[in-house]
C-alpha cells in the first residue's frame, strides 16, 4: 500500500507536548505581568501603613481625652514623643488600671511599640509618634486648646494633637506624613 502523504506532512497525534518557543513566550509574558504588579502592590502597602498611622494617631489622641475624661486632668506628657510613662499610663497603669489603648510589639507595616516601650509608627522603629497637650504650655495659665503641633508646629485650636515625623526622601516624608487633626 501507498502512503500518500510524505513524513515531512504527517500531523503527531501520539504525543502532545508545549514546544520550547511556546514556553518561552509564556515565561516572558508572566514576567511582565509581574513587573507591573510590583509598583502597584508597593503603592497599596504604603497606603496601607498611611492608614494604620493615621488610625493609631487618632486612638493615641482619643485615648488621652478618654483619661481626661475619667480623672478630671490630661494625663503627663513628660516629652513631645509618645513615650513608655505615657504608654504606661494608657495602657492600664494609671490607678483605677483602666485601658485606653491596647498597644503590641511593632512590626513593619504595623507599627506599635519599640524596644523602649515608645509607640512607632508602620515604617520605622525609630519614628516615635510625637504628641502635644493643652497644658496651659504657650501661656502657662490659659487652657484654650491652643497648641503647637506637627512637623512646622503650627497653632491648632485642639486639646490634644498627635502626629509622626517621618523620614526617607522629601516625597516619602510628604506622603508619609499623618495627623490626628
Amino acid at each position: 500500500m501507498l502512503n500518500t502523504n510524505p513524513p515531512a506532512t504527517r500531523t503527531r497525534t501520539d504525543k502532545q507536548a508545549f514546544t520550547l518557543i511556546e514556553l518561552l513566550v509564556v515565561i516572558s509574558i508572566i514576567a511582565v505581568l509581574a513587573g507591573l504588579a510590583f509598583p502597584a502592590v508597593n503603592g497599596a502597602m504604603d497606603s496601607a501603613r498611611k492608614a494604620r498611622a493615621k488610625s493609631d494617631v487618632t486612638q493615641i489622641a482619643t485615648a488621652v481625652v478618654a483619661y481626661e475624661m475619667e480623672y478630671g486632668v490630661l494625663p503627663t506628657v513628660t516629652a513631645s514623643n509618645v513615650d513608655s510613662s505615657l504608654i504606661g499610663t494608657l495602657t492600664g497603669n494609671n490607678t483605677r488600671k483602666i485601658v485606653f489603648l491596647e498597644t503590641s510589639p511593632w512590626k513593619k507595616g504595623k507599627g506599635g511599640t519599640n524596644s523602649d516601650s515608645a509607640f512607632c509608627d508602620p515604617w520605622d522603629s525609630t519614628n516615635v509618634y510625637k504628641i502635644a497637650v493643652d497644658s496651659g504650655s504657650l501661656d502657662d495659665t490659659n487652657y484654650d486648646n491652643k497648641i503647637k503641633a506637627g512637623t512646622n508646629s503650627e497653632i491648632i485650636i485642639k486639646k490634644v494633637a498627635v502626629w509622626n515625623v517621618p523620614t526617607g526622601t522629601a516625597s516619602e516624608k510628604t506622603r508619609r506624613y499623618v495627623t490626628s487633626w
